[in-house]
């Protein structure tokens, strides 16, 4: 099978990496004789050349990697990392473990948990579970916040009143941080700053300041998180939590 690969990736035009298509057809090819299993990479394979993503897309890889990893179903004891948010239950992560030793084995599944443990992770990024680092927490942050604010003003095109929504909810909103209350309100407190919020629209976007930016940013957003890894489009990366639900498009 290889052989061939080898020769019809020699073919093409443009030639075709021939390394890649021999991956790509060895899965297809054991996907025909195994059915759905066979299309995962093997153990050896993953230690080899990873779990793929890197063109942005989930693969079946990544989703299998996401769920095998413990920390995506429990919060670990404080002892041994920082506190965080489960994306998982307890329950769908025993299901999942169980149907990949079904389908992959138990000495794959358990080779490719411990793999897991060592640190080449779904997200890794060379810190320990529930632990950031730094550089990648601020490019994080300022992508969430670049995505939020395209996505600030593409409601705001399609809903001219939403600003005006959108505060009354953040004000009637009893679960809002005192902290975030007590910056907003300071920040009302301001006449110019706030006359620049209340004029703000898709089209004068550019042309206020940054802190009206945030202004809108917080009235518009409870809260923005990621729920996906670097690489990804946005849309699929973050996770909005709007202060006014958006209502499907007509």
């Amino acid at each position: 099978m290889r052989d061939i690969v080898v020769v019809l990736a020699g073919l093409c035009s443009p030639p075709r990496d021939e390394k890649s298509e021999t991956t790509r057809v060895q899965l297809l090819w054991r996907a025909v004789s195994e059915g759905e299993s066979g299309a995962l990479k093997s153990f050896q394979e993953i230690v080899n050349g990873g779990m793929g993503g890197e063109d942005g897309k989930w693969t079946p890889e990544l989703v299998m990697g996401m769920l095998i990893n413990p920390v995506s179903a429990i919060e670990i004891h404080p002892s041994l990392a920082a506190p965080h948010e489960p994306l998982i239950t307890e329950d769908q992560w025993v299901h999942a473990m169980r149907r990949l030793i079904e389908e992959q084995g138990a000495e794959h599944t358990l080779r490719l948990l411990l793999h897991t443990l060592k640190g080449d992770y779904v997200g890794a990024g060379g810190v320990p579970y529930g632990y950031r680092n730094p550089d990648l927490e601020e490019l994080e942050a300022q992508a969430a916040y670049q995505y939020g604010c395209q996505e600030v003003l593409r409601r705001l095109r399609r809903e001219p009143n939403l600003l005006a929504q959108s505060i009354r909810a953040m004000r009637a909103d009893e679960s809002m941080d005192r902290k975030d209350r007590a910056e907003m309100l300071e920040n009302e407190s301001d006449p110019s700053l706030m006359r620049e919020v209340m004029v703000v629209t898709p089209d004068t976007w550019g042309e206020v300041s940054e802190e009206a930016h945030h202004m809108v940013f917080g009235y518009l957003i409870k809260e923005i998180r990621p729920v996906g890894p670097f690489g990804l489009p946005g849309a699929e990366r973050f996770r909005i939590t709007w202060r006014v639900p958006e209502s499907p498009p007509a």
